[in-house]
């Protein structure tokens, strides 16, 4: 679907964080990429209509609108983009599929498998009438993670036996830091795990090309209660100690154990309370000949170990991710330059314009997200078994291996 010279306009819900960065990925996509469709920016949509009509304004959109169901009926848009916490993702995501909207959504895809087997549901039935539906793993578009996953397909370290990925920050580690819906269970489905977890999983898969099929999980929170900081508490020079505190019904720390279906063995962590970590996605994936490692904190970096080579040469060696030959590279500044974090939301948005264009399926798909879902999902039982090994259902993990 798009207009009759072929744009697509684009409706964004929520504004918030993601939504800056989704805004800047629309505004530079048409700039730096040569797509096959232009692109409007034409309604951002936000529940408070001075704060949406304000964040129209900074962030580049046409127009705004407090009523998302209206925007979804509209014909004059043609891509729902979904930014918002992930207790609406599904309610929002079926409702502009079957609307016959593309769609593309923040990860995780949901906050139940229950919810995301709908969504996934419902992008394979309006696939068939050629909507499409991608879920928002940004980092699968980070150059030197790109490079990862194809020197591993193309057997560069030989057979994967161990692959191990921390994601770290440490913006919890404060505990008077304040509650925000991240921390709600009922809003954010899960804490670390969900949030930064999710990443670290759905990176791995796609790197090594196999899939979790069973985990050992433990879920801890350090911080059990935050204040909840409201503008009147900040009044009168009111301190954290000072104000209400609420619950907090999320982990901030999750650390996994796992199978995968190609038969290495996996290890993943997620926290929020990693003093000194302020977004450390460290990936690690070891095979019989070679291995590949990377830091997101130093993404335009690839390390790759060569173990066919002499002994005397053997060892991790720094690869600048900056040449025009690196995946997605050609399309910005001059070789050694580097990219910063905010462009694999911008190659995000080329390849999504890009599948629609084509007719094509772009990934990661809704399930993917589906299976992703699914981990979480056996990390969370594992953890409430005292760790006991959970499955993954097979029949998830069928479009992680391409």
């Amino acid at each position: 679907m798009s207009s009759v010279d072929g744009t697509i306009r684009v409706a964004m819900i929520g504004h918030g964080f993601m939504g800056a960065a989704h805004s800047q990925a629309w505004r530079t996509a048409p700039v730096v990429a040569d797509l096959p469709r232009s692109v409007r920016r034409s309604v951002v949509v936000g529940r408070d209509a001075a704060r949406a009509a304000a964040a129209a304004d900074r962030l580049g959109w046409e127009s705004s609108a407090t009523d998302w169901r209206d925007v979804i009926a509209r014909d004059d848009i043609d891509l729902v983009d979904i930014c918002t916490p992930g207790s609406s993702h599904a309610e929002i995501a079926v409702a502009a599929l079957e609307a016959g909207k593309h769609v593309l959504c923040e990860k995780p895809l949901a906050n139940s498998v229950a919810e995301a087997e709908r969504m996934a549901a419902a992008a394979a039935t309006a696939a068939d009438h050629g909507v499409v539906a991608m879920v928002g793993f940004s980092y699968r578009r980070v150059p030197a993670l790109r490079l990862a996953h194809d020197l591993v397909r193309a057997g560069r370290i030989g057979d994967v036996r161990q692959v191990r990925a921390t994601y770290d920050q440490d913006w919890l580690a404060d505990p008077d830091g304040p509650m925000t819906w991240r921390l709600d269970q009922e809003q954010a489905g899960s804490g670390a795990l969900g949030d930064i977890g999710a990443h670290a999983i759905d990176a791995v898969e796609y790197v090594a090309g196999a899939a979790v099929e069973r985990v050992s999980g433990l879920l801890h929170t350090f911080t059990t209660e935050r204040p909840v900081m409201t503008e009147a508490v900040g009044l009168g020079g009111r301190s954290a100690a000072d104000a209400p505190r609420r619950p907090v019904t999320v982990d901030d720390l999750a650390l996994i154990t796992a199978r995968l279906s190609d038969g290495s063995i996996g290890q993943f962590g997620a926290s929020r309370v990693a003093s000194g970590r302020k977004n450390a996605l460290r990936i690690e994936i070891s095979g019989t000949t070679g291995a590949v490692a990377f830091d997101l904190e130093r993404l335009n970096e690839l390390a790759f170990h060569d173990a066919t080579l002499p002994e005397t040469e053997q060892g991790f060696r720094q690869v600048l991710v900056t040449d025009p030959g690196h995946p997605w590279v050609d399309m910005w500044w001059p070789a050694g330059h580097v990219l910063g974090w905010e462009h694999a939301f911008t190659h995000q948005v080329v390849d999504l314009v890009t599948a629609i264009a084509d007719g094509t399926r772009p990934e990661p798909s809704f399930a993917d997200g589906l299976h992703v879902q699914r981990v979480l999902d056996a990390v969370a039982r594992s953890a409430d078994a005292d760790g006991s090994w959970a499955d993954v259902p097979a029949d998830s993990a069928a479009d992680v291996l391409t």
